[in-house]
């Protein structure tokens, strides 16, 4: 217990300080011009690429085939001008932190060595975090993957949303409204991986009360090359709509009037909400929370 405290003391002082920041070399480095591992930390040597393992917390989940093709070609033209970072593993071997892209690519181009930054890592917990704040700092995710990473850093590093956004520069809405899209269905999902929809359009689809409506609209984006504008307005236009159909009917608040009341609470909590009437006119809200970070941020935001 006192080494995990002792892990996320050090981690709380910020990315920096576990792997100062490199500048991006104007001139690629070359191996050749490199010395081999002599056991010290903190320095930029050249490594087998045979010997450089992949990184069992690697954030990616999808390489663009066109920019792996791209990425190889410019290290054939120039060679690898940013190194590779990683960590000793066993046996002579060692683990990525950051940097897969370049493995694959430098694989690709048929080279044998690669330029790498040694650093000491401690524990497999300080390895997750390094990994995955190193990746959202460097590589171009896409927001799904993102989201994903955030997720993890929450539950498996134990961090808060707040130490989340703190870590990697962001503001805290930033990284709620990241996690909210893990929410949505499966291909809505899979839409924003492959970027058939943006960031703008998933936001605005959360917004809808179930996921059929959600599906319905984003079918609607697909082959209607809807913008980002358009849909919100849908959104909206949804809600009001069934705020109308609601009224006229018996005294006291509609079917409608509560459905307007969820969206707008859902738009205000970041959050599905349900409310469920009972008889003699009472009823309860049901709020739901994706982890303990989110319902922190719940109440921070009830309490206000």
């Amino acid at each position: 217990m006192a080494d995990s405290h002792k892990t996320k003391s050090v981690l709380g002082k910020g990315l920096s300080a576990l792997i100062p920041r490199m500048p991006v070399n104007e001139e690629p480095l070359s191996p050749d011009s490199l010395p081999g591992d002599t056991g010290n930390d903190n320095v930029i040597v050249a490594l087998e690429l045979s010997k450089v393992r992949p990184n069992p917390y690697q954030p990616r989940l999808d390489f663009d085939k066109a920019a792996l093709e791209e990425l190889t070609r410019s290290i054939v033209e120039k060679g690898v001008i940013q190194p590779i970072t990683v960590r000793r593993a066993s046996e002579g071997t060692y683990e990525l932190i950051s940097g897969e892209r370049r493995v694959r690519a430098s694989q690709d181009a048929g080279l044998k060595t690669i330029p790498a930054y040694i650093i000491r890592v401690s524990s497999d917990e300080e390895m997750l975090e390094l990994a995955l704040v190193e990746n959202l700092q460097r590589e171009h995710l896409n927001p799904i993957e993102i989201a994903v990473s955030y997720e993890r850093l929450i539950e498996e590093c134990r961090l808060t949303q707040e130490e989340v956004a703190q870590k990697i520069g962001k503001d805290r809405t930033t990284v709620t409204n990241f996690l909210r899209l893990l929410r949505l269905p499966e291909k809505i999902k899979n839409s924003l991986r492959h970027d058939e929809i943006s960031m703008g359009h998933a936001r605005a689809l959360i917004a809808l009360p179930d996921e059929k409506t959600q599906l319905r609209l984003h079918g609607k984006i697909i082959s209607q090359a809807l913008s980002v504008r358009k849909v919100e307005s849908l959104v909206k236009d949804f809600g009001k709509k069934k705020e109308k159909r609601g009224a006229g009917g018996s005294p006291g608040r509609s079917d409608g009037s509560f459905q307007s009341i969820e969206t707008r609470l859902r738009q205000s909590l970041g959050t599905k909400v349900m409310i469920r009437k009972q008889p003699g006119g009472g009823g309860e809200i049901v709020i739901e929370y994706y982890n303990p970070g989110d319902l922190d941020r719940l109440l921070e935001l009830l309490e206000k």
